[in-house]
């Protein structure tokens, strides 16, 4: 089998994937330890019998549905590669509109900030990655998720992040100029949960009662007790979610709240700030 022929394989992922020619890019790359500029410069180029082999069964599992952060072992997130495990949420595009507007708004160099349930260690990392001069800490509930977040950390020479094993804002100490978070929002009942990649991923990481809402309200409840004076609280959330965590927030006494909508126009981020200006 040479690559473009292997290439060529993505028709059979058509129906069933929106992003079929990237998917078997991504597990090309994987098989062969190789860019994608590679597949493109050496199309001739004829993979061995046991590339062959490993490829057919990874396209195999990716046809039935399996995430192609599983089967590669990674995802990329902002600028970063990140290890994934089905232990944690698979880093979604989505979530880097909360990596931009935590930038875009906080451009001083000393501030203290703690992501709650980091998962991979995503949001976290990439806040580190731009601003190595903030104290970042990050809080998981998950101890495997927690072990990937450190590796990740470390081989992203990011280990000055300190992740903490513990439930939202257990774990923290003292106050903080920011508290952002990617907690689980879906509602149990919801059909999603059996379509695509969601099949696959921890349910603990996607389900919260209440519609969605009981992991957000815990924490806004939480956070009162960690946040500094005029101090910030970030979620992402559900596309229909957006104006119940403002009156949520504003009850417990945040103040100019608002919601951003992501590329596609839905409700993605919501926050506010506790006390002032």
């Amino acid at each position: 089998m040479r690559v473009d022929q292997a290439l060529a394989l993505s028709q059979s992922l058509e129906s069933s994937s929106e992003s079929a020619r990237l998917d078997v890019e991504l597990i090309l790359c994987h098989v062969l330890g190789k860019q994608r500029t590679y597949l493109y410069t050496w199309p001739d180029a004829e993979l061995t019998p046991q590339q062959a082999r490993e490829f057919e069964t990874l396209l195999q599992r990716r046809l039935q549905g399996e995430p192609v952060a599983h089967l590669i072992g990674k995802r990329g997130f902002w600028t970063l590669d990140l290890e994934v495990s089905k232990d944690t949420l698979i880093p979604r595009p989505e979530t880097e509109l909360l990596v931009e507007w935590v930038l875009d708004n906080f451009p001083q160099n000393g501030l203290r900030l703690a992501d709650l349930g980091t998962g991979t260690g995503a949001i976290a990392l990439a806040l580190a990655s731009e601003k190595p001069h903030w104290d970042i800490e990050a809080t998981e509930l998950n101890p495997a998720a927690v072990a990937l977040a450190r590796r990740n950390a470390q081989r992203l020479a990011l280990d000055h992040v300190k992740i903490l094993e513990g439930s939202w804002c257990d774990p923290l100490t003292g106050h903080y100029d920011l508290l952002v978070s990617n907690p689980p929002y879906i509602d149990p009942s919801h059909p999603c949960l059996n379509e695509g990649d969601l099949r696959y991923e921890p349910l603990t990481a996607l389900i919260s009662e209440k519609q969605g809402m009981q992991d957000i309200l815990t924490i806004i409840q939480q956070s009162l007790n960690y946040l500094k004076p005029s101090a910030w609280l970030v979620f992402e959330h559900g596309y229909d979610q957006g104006e119940a965590v403002r009156v949520a927030m504003k009850k417990a006494g945040f103040i100019h709240c608002f919601t951003h909508q992501d590329l596609n126009g839905h409700d993605r981020i919501s926050g506010g700030c506790l006390g002032g200006e």
